[in-house]
């Protein structure tokens, strides 16, 4: 596989954060071609005192601290509220999660994603649970007081979960690359269990054919492409979306399906330090944040996915894939035609990456800096991949798992 040289910058999934204003690509449609281009809605502004009012009134909790938290295109609050009479004294922490405008027209989608969450918490993995209202329900749909044409947003209160992100120790974990394979790990037990054990009847709507962060949908990427400019970052990249619809779009057919998380990058994924003061640091996984790309699709795209984030902050872009893959392939291994799409598919979320973040920053160039604050260091690892080559790095990925024993049959 050939590309286009290139020397300078990318970036992965970015949180908006300074903006009222976010952008929208469309979920699940089977509309003209018009009516899938992308939209503008309204991020949530609450304010800390009307969060406070929120928490009070839709849960009944009485709020002691609050902060806000960084967010895409939903707005995210960290609170501590008091404990009850005949509680132990004390504060418990959640985080006030209010949906977009946009989004909470979606109310099965947003069930299915908190059901997934409660889920996964009683089958045992580090996932955050919902706050039922003073109604026993998991949601509830509140309007903005102030807001003159009446839209309404999905509240949740969901448990807060201790730990770091990968991202801000991503410097440390360079000499520990174990942390990666449980990564890996978790990856995978995790698409498992979602796939054979959730049955929730809310399930049916992860099936979301246009949405455009699901890795089968790369080839979308085509309409919005414009946004890299007449450079070589837009070459290359029309190259992977080129070679995408060429030698993966046809095979997608062959690879096992399941339901994906679709988001384990370094700011979704938690960890914990577990060693002492003295010697290297150890770290386990603590949470995992953000269910909002939930979908139907393949194992391999999760796999992928995680291993194209784990490059972001690396200190050994090319080789942390072998880590992440050796974990995954312990619970799921993957088949031949897996294996063999797995290069292309990482530089697809590469380019979904990139492309997306370079289409918000034209849409709002007040943003740009921040959009693209990690550009440089995405545009560079997928340049190191396309000047290595197919071969060369599928050798480093698959002889880094080959390190960690053999691999067990793929169903």
């Amino acid at each position: 596989m050939q590309f286009v040289t290139v020397t300078a910058a990318s970036d992965v999934r970015m949180q908006i954060v300074s903006s009222s204003i976010s952008f929208f690509f469309p979920r699940d449609t089977m509309s003209s071609e018009s009516e899938r281009q992308p939209q503008t809605l309204s991020k949530p502004a609450f304010d800390e005192k009307e969060a406070t009012e929120l928490v009070d009134r839709v849960f009944g909790l009485k709020v002691s601290w609050i902060r806000p938290l960084p967010s895409y295109d939903d707005q995210n609050f960290h609170v501590r509220v008091l404990r009850s009479k005949g509680e132990a004294e004390g504060a418990d922490e959640y985080v006030l999660k209010i949906t977009n405008s946009e989004d909470s027209q979606e109310p099965d989608l947003i069930e299915a994603q908190t059901q997934a969450m409660i889920f996964l918490s009683a089958e045992g993995f580090p996932s955050a649970t919902p706050y039922l209202t003073k109604d026993g329900n998991i949601m509830s749909l509140e309007p903005r007081g102030s807001e003159p044409d009446n839209k309404k947003y999905m509240v949740r209160l969901l448990t807060y979960l201790p730990g770091t992100p990968v991202a801000k120790v991503a410097a440390k974990l360079a000499t520990n690359p174990q942390i990666f394979y449980e990564i890996g790990k978790l990856a995978a037990s995790l698409d498992k269990a979602l796939t054979e054990k959730f049955h929730h009847p809310s399930v049916k709507s992860l099936h979301r054919g246009q949405f455009i962060w699901n890795l089968a949908n790369v080839p979308l990427l085509d309409r919005y492409i414009y946004a890299l400019g007449q450079n070589q970052y837009r070459e290359v990249v029309e190259q992977v979306i080129e070679q995408f619809k060429e030698k993966v779009i046809p095979k997608l057919s062959s690879f096992r399906a399941c339901i994906n998380h679709g988001d384990l990058n370094d700011h979704n994924i938690l960890v914990d330090c577990t060693s002492p003061s003295q010697g290297p640091p150890q770290y386990r996984v603590s949470g995992i944040l953000d269910f909002s790309d939930m979908s139907y699709g393949y194992y391999v795209f999760e796999v992928a996915i995680a291993m194209m984030y784990a490059m972001i902050e690396s200190a050994d872009p090319l080789r942390v894939g072998g880590h992440v893959l050796a974990g995954f392939e312990r619970v799921v291994p993957l088949t031949a035609a897996e294996r063999g799409a797995l290069f292309l598919l990482v530089c697809g979320r590469f380019a979904q990456s990139l492309v997306i973040a370079a289409h918000t920053a034209l849409a709002y160039p007040q943003n740009r800096d921040y959009l693209l604050v990690t550009a440089r260091t995405g545009w560079r690892h997928l340049a190191r991949m396309a000047e290595a080559g197919q071969a060369a790095v599928e050798q480093l990925w698959f002889d880094t798992a080959r390190a960690y024993g053999p691999r067990g049959d793929a169903d």
